[in-house]
Order: structure tokens, then sequence, then C-alpha cells
């Protein structure tokens, strides 16, 4: 599953250093969803082989891909996208679930969140591995939108279903999907009495207990520099699902001007703003994947007011000049201070 959302978030992981106080540390790594994943499980049960561990691990991710990718061409998601029909589509828990938590987030940000935004993408050029030169025409821009709306499609629970308001309705889950991954990692190493993990799918990350040193985990959130890669801060964190979204990886140039790919589901265009990327931390790493894209979609005025409000812990980093501003919310700060 190849992802249009860039997540920039850098993992700095203690080593097991020798000492009589750490512990075995146990890393899976690979490739998966069009990026790269990694795993690291500290003291492996003994009757736990690592073999099976990374068998069950790459199940689970191809299992989600073959649900929810569209670069798989029979996944479920690509068969739901291709049907013209407007009726009830049974579909998987799976595909049910993570289709309906972005819908929640649609209806939370009044519509910035909106996974039918493929035509859009598209359209600017960012499902492509070569990316486009100059923006499409008001016309083109308008003939999308037309097909474009959170609202054309709806998910029902019971028996599971999906359906769209018009044929030409397509999904695009790759901003909440990732951390749908990891989730389900997570929960398959807990159900195997792991309780000190790390995974990390493309820089989204879920954590529980301590690293290989008996501390917890320390995680650096990258400086939105287009030019190189650098940590901006480094934090800990503990039994949390995170996640960062940015605006400048993946972006052209044109007749002087920058276009990024998060897209204004409103306007149908890139957004024009300074807020460079957001960072949020939730009870799992779907929930912090997806908002992480809202929020950065919104920018820096309603974007914090919104997490705020709902009681997000988001972290913000907003150009201004050469440099940038920081601003966080209450419960961001309150995870940082140790209270949650």
């Amino acid at each position: 599953m190849r992802y249009i959302v860039t997540v920039l978030v850098l993992l700095l992981v203690a080593a097991c250093d020798g000492s009589p106080q750490a512990s075995t540390e146990t890393s899976f790594s690979g490739s998966t969803m069009g990026t790269t994943f990694m795993v690291k499980v500290i003291d492996l049960p003994d009757d736990l082989p690592a073999e099976t561990v990374r068998n069950d691990l790459s199940a689970l991710l191809k299992d989600v891909n073959d649900k929810m990718s569209l670069w798989v061409k029979d996944s479920e998601l690509v068969r739901f996208n291709s049907s013209a029909s407007t009726d009830w589509i049974s579909v998987s828990q799976d595909l049910y679930h993570v289709t309906e938590a972005a819908q929640k987030i649609s209806v939370l940000t009044d519509g910035r969140f909106d996974v039918t935004m493929e035509p859009l993408i598209k359209l600017w050029g960012f499902s492509t591995r070569e990316k486009s030169n100059e923006p499409p025409s008001d016309d083109d821009i308008a003939q999308a939108l037309s097909v474009v709306g959170y609202q054309k499609v709806e998910t029902r629970a019971e028996p599971m279903a999906m359906r769209k308001s018009m044929p030409g309705v397509t999904v695009n889950l790759s901003a909440i999907a990732k951390g749908y991954g990891i989730d389900q990692l997570a929960r398959y190493l807990e159900s195997q009495g792991i309780e000190n993990y790390m995974v990390e799918i493309g820089g989204d990350l879920r954590v529980k207990g301590l690293n290989a040193r008996q501390e917890a985990w320390q995680i650096a959130i990258e400086k939105p520099d287009v030019t190189s890669r650098s940590v901006y801060r480094v934090f800990p964190v503990h039994g949390t699902g995170m996640a960062t979204s940015g605006d400048y990886r993946n972006f052209f140039e044109a007749d002087g001007k920058r276009y990024t790919h998060i897209i204004d589901p409103r306007t149908g265009r890139p957004v024009a703003h300074q807020l460079a990327s957001v960072t949020v931390l939730s009870e799992t790493a779907m929930q912090a994947d997806g908002l992480a894209t809202a929020l950065l979609a919104m920018g820096e005025v309603d974007g914090p007011a919104l997490a705020e409000k709902n009681g997000i812990a988001a972290f913000f980093l907003i150009r201004e000049g050469q440099g940038f501003v920081e601003k966080q919310t209450s419960h961001f700060e309150a995870y940082e201070n140790g209270v949650q």
C-alpha cells in the first residue's frame, strides 16, 4: 500500500548496552504499505520463537494491505471503488472499522479530513511517483470535486457494509490505515504476553512499557526542513499511539508558488497556510494518524483550536520567518508532564 501523506517522526531507540539492568531486545523489520516497518520487542517470551513472531507480523500486515491498499489491484478497497453500484456492499470488519473511524474524524473536522479525495490527489499528481509540474485547470478541479465529499460514503454496522451515493466515488484510506496496521501488530504482541514493545510504520508508532534499558522510549520529532533531515525535539513516549504529519516532503513548485500534497476538500486545492507539521498522541495509532492529517489540513488557527476544544494531545510547528513557532494543547503539555 503506497501512502500519500508523509509522516515525519524519527525514532531514537536505546539499544542494550550490556549493563546488568538491560533487557534483551528483538527486532523485526521490512517493507509494507509503500514504506518500512520496525518492531522492537523487549524480553521475547522463551516459548515464543522469533521466527513465529516474524511470520505472524508479516501475515497481519499483508492482511491489512489486501483489504485497504489502492496498489493491490484486487484489494477489498479497490473492488469497492471499482463498483458503480450505489447499493450496500458487504465489507470486512477491518475495512468497516477503519472507514467508520475516518468518517468520525471528518465529522469532527467539518470535512477537512475526507477519504473520498482520491480524484483530487490524482489530479494534482500526488498519487504517482512523478509529481505534476503545474496545477490543474479550474474545470478539472470542479469535475473532480463533483465526486468528492465524505457524505457520499456511508457505513453500516449490522451487517457490516458500505455504499456510495453516486458512481465514481472512491475511498482512499492512506491517511489512517497505516495507523490501523500498527494497532493490529500491537494487539498481536499483547496477545502473546509482550508488555514492552515499539511498533513503527513509516514514522507513525505505538509503544508500551519500557525499552531495553528499562527507560521510556525516546522519540524525536523531525525538523520541518525541505533540504535535510534533523531532529527538532526529543521526548519520552509511553503507552500511546503517535503520528506526525507534515507538508514539506511531498510538494511541487510552479511559477514560484508551492503546492503541497495536503489538499483542502472544500476548494479542491492544496492548503495555503503556515502550519508545517502536527504531532498527535492518542490511545491508538489509527486515531493519531487520522487526526494528525486532519489538524494539518486545518491550519495554524483552526487546527490548534479544534484540538484544544476536543481534548486532543497535539504539538504544532508553525513557520515564522526563517524559523518555527511551537504551539501545543494543554493535553499535550499534561502528557509531557506525566499527567494523563
